[in-house]
């Protein structure tokens, strides 16, 4: 696998900024762009893809999460993100275990399944309001249009 730097490591620098890009700007992991990418381009192992990408996403991840903590328009949540890693860990052992025993070509077709099933959840379902925080009502949320006589929503008028 080595041997395809020779003639070709800027597809592969151009890859990384391209998976840079869309990571930062779409908050999806490498794996996304970058698996497809290396077998479809480079023709790498389905199983050496994916590891690849994992690879990949500690720095990207580490460095894009810490430019979205820094705005203060954008809060991300520590405990979130530690209740989530408690179940990462357990899961990324489990998920890498399995897909060691299984086969490449099954791995492949779960891929571009899970791949499609969520372009297409993400292209039809309707954006939700917010994050939802156990025990929040949305009572509190003070999400109020008026209507005025005259069917103007209080919303769309100049003022």
């Amino acid at each position: 696998m080595l041997g395809l730097l020779a003639g070709h490591w800027w597809a592969f620098m151009l890859l990384g900024v391209l998976a840079g890009v869309i990571s930062g700007m779409l908050g999806l992991g490498a794996g996304a762009v970058v698996v497809p990418a290396l077998v479809l381009l480079f023709a790498y192992p389905q199983k050496s893809a994916q590891g690849t990408a994992l690879a990949l996403m500690v720095p990207m991840a580490l460095l894009g999460a810490f430019r979205y903590w820094n705005n203060p328009q954008i809060e991300v949540s520590l405990v979130i993100v530690g209740l989530l890693a408690l179940g990462a860990v357990p899961g990324v052992l489990a998920g890498t275990e399995f897909a060691s025993r299984l086969p490449s070509f099954w791995l492949r077709k779960f891929f571009a399944i899970f791949l499609a099933i969520v372009a297409v959840k993400m292209f039809t379902a309707s954006p939700k309001r917010g994050p939802k925080v156990p025990g929040e009502s949305s009572i509190n949320q003070n999400n109020v249009s008026v209507v005025e006589p005259g069917g103007q929503s209080n919303e769309s008028r100049e003022q």
